[in-house]
């Protein structure tokens, strides 16, 4: 499905101005002058990665996602460690999981010939962000551009506010509401599991031992339980992959939503969106299960939202060279 031109530009409008209301440095323009190109050289990377390997969408998606949770949008998510700090890549939600970095040396490298420490990795995981979604099959958006690169990183508020696969639906709120998120963002940004894979020690729990009680979370299909225990078996790999979606798992889609009604959600903070009793998140789930066009018209919306959390700019921090270590 398509978003008509009327639709896409109203939904733009409305993003911007509500971003400009808040932080008015963000503009879609930014580079307009200092780097034009910027734009189309961070494209064709994005493509080639994706079609060598299908999961990069939900990688660099993922990137920005885990980016911005950690003391804003800054690009902290791609500095290694150092003598003076720990980096967020050793982070327990980070660690072995997080995937697609050589992907951004490699965006970075190309804007660099263009445009010397202009652009910033920050604005970078937006971008590529953006264009993986769109390569999946889901919605464009206009990212709002300006962010500037930190000089440090924090594993230890990257183990502490994540979202994790385990939280509860209170948890999980309020680690969306921590950060400026509301709870339509909440649920709209889960969505994005819509594409990637998840280790069976994300979710094994749920198919043996939910809650210490020695059986599986009733929440989960019995016919979900079997697949899953086919491919996560007692005392297996716990490095293990599956798809978050099993229908479409390369496909940016409303599956998802649909795959919740059916207790078909792979991550206990997935399936908890719609399982919990009263939750106000269920009355979405079953909106974007039925309506995939809202849907994707909220996802625009909540991505903005989303990079839009604690940006660097005018003179803090600085525009990195390399991604991976200050300048």
């Amino acid at each position: 499905m398509e978003l008509t031109f009327a639709a896409c530009f109203l939904t733009f409008l409305i993003s911007f101005l509500c971003v400009k209301k808040t932080n008015a440095q963000l503009t879609p323009l930014y580079y307009q002058t200092s780097c034009p190109t910027a734009e189309a050289i961070i494209r064709p990377v994005v493509q080639q990665a994706v079609q060598r390997d299908p999961r990069m969408a939900a990688s660099l998606l993922r990137l920005h996602f885990h980016d911005c949770f950690v003391n804003g949008c800054d690009g902290s998510v791609l500095l290694d460690d150092t003598s003076t700090f720990t980096g967020e890549k050793s982070a327990g939600p980070n660690l072995n999981s997080l995937r697609g970095f050589e992907v951004i040396d490699n965006i970075k490298a190309a804007v660099e010939k263009s445009c010397n420490s202009v652009v910033s990795c920050a604005d970078i995981l937006a971008i590529a962000a953006r264009d993986a979604v769109v390569l999946a099959g889901g919605p464009s958006w206009t990212p709002m551009l300006g962010r500037r690169d930190s000089r440090t990183a924090s594993a230890s508020t990257a183990n502490t506010v994540m979202p994790a696969p385990n939280d509860t639906l209170g948890i999980i709120i309020s680690k969306f509401r921590a950060v400026g998120l509301s709870v339509q963002d909440c649920v709209t940004l889960s969505g994005a599991h819509t594409i990637g894979r998840a280790r069976c020690s994300s979710f094994s729990a749920r198919l043996y031992n939910f809650g210490n009680t020695g059986n599986p979370d009733p929440a989960i299909n019995p016919f979900y339980l079997n697949t899953l225990r086919g491919i996560c078996p007692r005392g297996g790999n716990a490095n293990a992959v599956t798809s978050l979606d099993q229908r479409t798992p390369d496909r940016f889609d409303n599956s998802y939503f649909t795959n919740l009604r059916i207790n078909e959600g792979l991550l206990q903070s997935d399936q908890e969106l719609f399982s919990t009793t009263g939750a106000s998140t269920t009355a979405l789930v079953n909106l974007y299960s039925n309506n995939q066009i809202v849907f994707f018209q909220n996802f625009q919306n909540s991505m903005i939202n989303m990079g839009n959390i604690k940006p660097l700019t005018g003179n803090n921090g600085e525009i990195r060279t390399n991604c991976r270590k200050v300048n």
